[in-house]
């Protein structure tokens, strides 16, 4: 078509109002001529050239939110080598400004807000610096610095120029030039386009000849009309259906785990690590997407959303992709922000196939080529998103992949002048993430830049590792699932699986632990073992009258594997009752009298016991369908009379290491509570550890006021009696009343107690907790340690050692530890595994998950429980085989972890319904099943508000 009619067309075009335009459109369509060519008439107003693109209005309002970054800096560093023509080179950018009128513009606003871009003519200046006096290595120091710099400086859009040339002279060869522009005049394509123009202009300047470069047809002006016009003549609202329809309306924030809390207005600080893919591993690639007809974009794009699937756990991804945008001829050839963004969504599980990937990765990105020209700006306006500072609008990782990367080091100059392109680490960034790919002189080429507010280089290079892997991974293996994809190095999987369990101590785990309690009798029999209000106990008596009610039991048919219930309030008959039963070989059921009768009518059933100890007060609401023993507190006479038959000697020890110690219920999500039986041998290990690392002595009195019916209770009866301490009990309630417990601390001097976090936080703020001087370890577990309960105290309790530890009822008591320390860290890790125990942090695979990467903490080793009691199907649920040692298990932990690169635990949260309040674990769906059992009651919903309330 002439350029005559071309201009009738364009006018006409113009003349129409905006509802008569896309029928104008269709028709030009039906004659398959493309409208889309067409240059903007030059007798088109000087106003409506001044327009702005779509681009190029978000960038101003981005930098208007933070004008004096350089995150929209595009910054560029090119070493001259060879004798350089000063004039030639001033010259040539001279003309190549004054061919592109984005060079020569800047961008105010109005007073009544309006944004205008106003064209100045001055000429643009090449400053000069000289390092010449520099010693070689100080040279290249001071080249870096100059570059990081420049790059990090702003540009005053007001007033320009928006291009910035500085001349770095290092010798009489040798130079440095820095090109840097603004992101809103500029992108990667222009560069290419003011190193090229540059080059054949510096050549002719230097010939003494005016550079032989083509007429631009259009300015970028006119080309923001065009759009602008085009947008307004129907497609934009056809596009941006197909956008909403494809992007949905939920648009999750990719959660990747953050080295650094994310700041609530990012620096725009960030680093490039660069990185090569292997030759032969890149034509296996592009031989894997021909099979599968995707293009190599498409292939390295869907091991990106793998990757990023393993790292946030997320299977609904949106990942930012640039599209150059120059799609006219016209244009091809300009300078300006013609680059658009489109995001890609995908959407993928551990259980997606490769080919199943690869075909979602290809409709996806076909489909958004087909509809690329919505400007991003102007689909965030349309989602209505509630814009936050603190992260970008849609996505917040971005990739990038150019078939054909120009290569610089290959220009040179007709006099021969050579160039060679300068990389520094030093760089902004306006998203968390971003990964690069290009192919430059048949090799492919990767580069990871990221945001130095959220990650360190440690966390990058893995990340840029893992996804090298992940390309090594589909070439080997794609007919698999991509959750089974290896993605972790083999000395990774060494160091998570064994390295960091290598817990080996020898313990007397083949003594049961009343045997060595025994032993601690023989050693301190006359110093005080247990104190309860006025009461007290030598270690003699104590196991005297253990020893007594043992042998009884023992007739009654108690032994290996038996389990006794026990039924009492806080008392001397509540430890002589535990201690007893271990003496006589059984294992014990806790059975909080306070409980509900119902629950406890249910827990006695299921648990089977044939015997239940309890008080006399205590009887009447029992069951009464099994035998019961009460033991209510008799002076030693009566004593004396009712077990005369009984000896008070050590019973012989009938048990074997695997036999059960106890059974404690928890909760269950089907509405029952499932009781998990823990062993002897897991129970010795347990308190021999914490007996290795806390060390008591006989001069430690313990305070035990966690109810029986929880785990912790264990350590609290038992460490200190394996010992030579005091074990002082709690009265009834003490536990939950602040100021009675510190009375109590400060009367009996108890050096060593326990604290779910929540009372935690109530003592340490109570009036006289400064008074607490006997105080040497505070233990804490059951629920998530804050960091301000850890600083308060060290503040108020500075002699005292804070311990986090962390374990549920399928183990023994606690399976990690942490010694708190004031290491500045957002939260208060669960810490390392005891000894003789294994963690490890698997993903849905049973396969290592990344350093930092959220995964499910699974258990082995010697504290776990032997099973659920009479449970063999939620048994083999929960407790696993383990993947990496044949015949161990693994228990499935259902909590949420990532692991330190020293291996430390973080704890996260629960994968679950199941919540901790005040320490106690709770199912939520056995609260909702239970409410469902209910006829008025159609559907259940129960939360925990604000940490503190449950709410049905």
């Amino acid at each position: 078509m002439n350029a005559e009619k071309s201009l009738k067309l364009a006018r006409r075009f113009i003349e129409l109002p905006l509802e008569k335009r896309r029928l104008f459109l269709d028709g030009l369509r039906a004659e398959e001529i493309d409208f889309s060519q067409f240059p903007i008439p030059a007798d088109v107003p000087q106003a409506d050239r001044q327009a702005l693109s779509y681009a190029q209005r978000r960038m101003w309002f981005l930098w208007q939110l933070d004008p004096h970054s350089g995150a929209y800096n595009l910054p560029g560093a090119v070493r001259l080598t060879g004798t350089l023509n000063l004039s030639a080179l001033e010259q040539a950018f001279a003309c190549v400004v004054q061919r592109h009128q984005t060079l020569r513009t800047v961008f105010r606003q109005n007073p009544d807000d309006s944004l205008e871009q106003v064209e100045r003519l001055a000429s643009i200046n090449v400053e000069h610096v000289d390092f010449t006096l520099l010693p070689a290595i100080e040279r290249e120091q001071a080249v870096a610095a100059e570059a990081q710099q420049q790059s990090l400086h702003p540009f005053d859009l007001a007033n320009g120029p928006l291009l910035r040339i500085k001349l770095l002279k290092l010798g009489a060869d040798e130079h440095v030039l820095l090109l840097t522009l603004h992101h809103i005049v500029s992108e990667g394509w222009s560069m290419n386009v003011l190193i090229d123009e540059f080059i054949r202009s510096y050549d002719a300047f230097e010939r003494n000849e005016a550079p032989s470069l083509p007429e631009l047809a259009i300015q970028y002006s006119d080309y923001a009309l065009w759009q602008r016009r085009w947008l307004e003549a129907g497609e934009q609202a056809r596009q941006l259906a197909y956008w909403q329809a494809k992007l949905g309306d939920e648009h999750p924030i990719i959660t990747l785990p953050n080295d650094y809390p994310r700041p609530a207005v990012p620096s725009y600080r960030g680093t490039r690590h660069e990185f090569a893919v292997a030759p032969e591993l890149v034509e296996q690639l592009r031989a894997l997407a021909q099979q599968h007809t995707v293009t190599l974009f498409m292939l390295l794009l869907g091991a990106f959303n793998i990757l990023l699937q393993r790292y946030s756990g997320q299977n609904d991804l949106r990942v930012g992709v640039p599209i150059a945008n120059r799609n006219r001829r016209e244009v091809e050839g300009l300078i300006g922000f013609f680059v658009n963004t489109q995001v890609l969504r995908t959407q993928l599980t551990a259980d997606t196939t490769v080919a199943e990937l690869l075909a979602a990765v290809k409709e996806t990105a076909l489909g958004a080529q087909a509809h690329q020209e919505l400007p991003f700006e102007q689909l965030v306006e349309a989602l209505k998103l509630e814009r936050n500072l603190s992260h970008n609008p849609l996505f917040q990782v971005m990739y990038n992949h150019q078939p054909q990367v120009a290569d610089i080091e290959a220009i040179k100059t007709a006099s021969g002048l050579t160039l060679g392109l300068i990389e520094w680490e030093g760089r902004t960034t306006q998203f968390d993430l971003s990964l690069d790919t290009y192919e430059k002189s048949g090799r492919l080429h990767a580069a990871l830049t990221y945001a130095n507010d959220l990650f360190d280089g440690a966390t990058i290079s893995r990340m840029a590792r893992h996804w090298c892997n992940l390309l090594r991974a589909l070439v080997d293996h794609p007919e698999r699932r991509i959750g089974e994809l290896p993605m972790l190095d083999a000395s990774e999987v060494q160091t998570r699986v064994h390295d960091w369990n290598r817990t080996h101590v020898e313990y007397p785990t083949h003594t049961s632990l009343h045997v060595l309690i025994e032993a601690q009798v023989e050693r301190t029999p006359d110093a005080t073992a247990l104190v309860f209000g006025a009461q007290s106990l030598s270690y003699a008596q104590l196991n005297a009258r253990a020893n007594q009610l043992a042998h009884e039991l023992r007739a009654r048919g108690v032994g290996p594997d038996v389990l006794v219930g026990i039924a009492v309030e806080r008392s001397v008959e509540m430890v002589i009752g535990l201690l007893a039963i271990l003496k006589a070989g059984g294992a014990y059921v806790p059975l909080d009298p306070e409980y509900p009768a119902e629950r406890l009518s249910y827990m006695i059933d299921d648990s089977g016991i044939q015997l239940l100890l309890t008080q006399k007060h205590l009887q009447v609401a029992l069951p009464q369908h099994i035998p019961v023993m009460c033991l209510d507190s008799l002076n030693d006479q009566q004593i004396a009379r009712q077990t005369r038959a009984y000896s008070a000697d050590n019973p012989v020890d009938l048990t074997r290491p695997q036999n059960l110690a106890y059974v404690i219920y928890t909760s269950g999500s089907t509405g029952k509570p499932k009781g998990a039986g823990n062993t002897r041998a897991a129970l010795v290990n347990r308190l021999s550890w914490m007996q290795q690392a806390y060390r008591l002595t006989a001069d430690d009195a313990v305070l035990q006021k966690t109810p029986f019916s929880f785990d912790v209770s264990v350590w609290e009866f038992f460490w200190p009696l394996l010992t030579g301490a005091r074990l002082v009990v709690a009265q009834p309630g003490e536990h939950r009343e602040p100021l009675r417990l510190i009375e109590t601390i400060r009367q009996q001097q108890i050096s060593t107690l326990h604290f779910v976090p929540s009372m935690l936080q109530a003592f340490i703020h109570e009036v006289g907790v400064e008074q607490c001087t006997s105080l040497r370890r505070i233990v804490c577990s059951g629920e998530a340690l804050p960091v301000d309960a850890q600083q308060q105290v060290f503040s108020k309790l500075p002699d005292a050692e804070l311990y986090n530890l962390y374990g549920p009822t399928e183990a023994a008591i606690d399976v990690t530890h942490w010694t708190c320390i004031d290491e500045g860290a957002a939260s208060v890790p669960i810490g390392l595994p005891i000894a003789n125990l294994r963690t490890l942090v698997l993903d849905a695979n049973l396969s290592p998950v990344a350093l930092g990467v959220a995964g499910e903490l699974y258990l082995g080793g010697a504290g776990l429980a032997r099973s659920y009691h009479r449970r063999p199907a939620l048994t083999a649920e929960r407790f696993v085989p383990c993947p990496f040692n044949q015949g161990e298990r693994l228990y499935r932990t259902g909590d949420w972890v990532r692991q330190r690169v020293d291996g430390v635990i973080e704890y996260l949260g629960r994968l679950d319904h199941q919540v901790k309040l005040r320490g106690l674990r709770i199912e939520l769906g056995e609260i909702e099943a239970r409410l469902a059992e209910q006829p008025s009651v159609r559907e259940a919903v129960v939360q925990v508000l604000d940490g503190k309330q449950l709410v049905a």
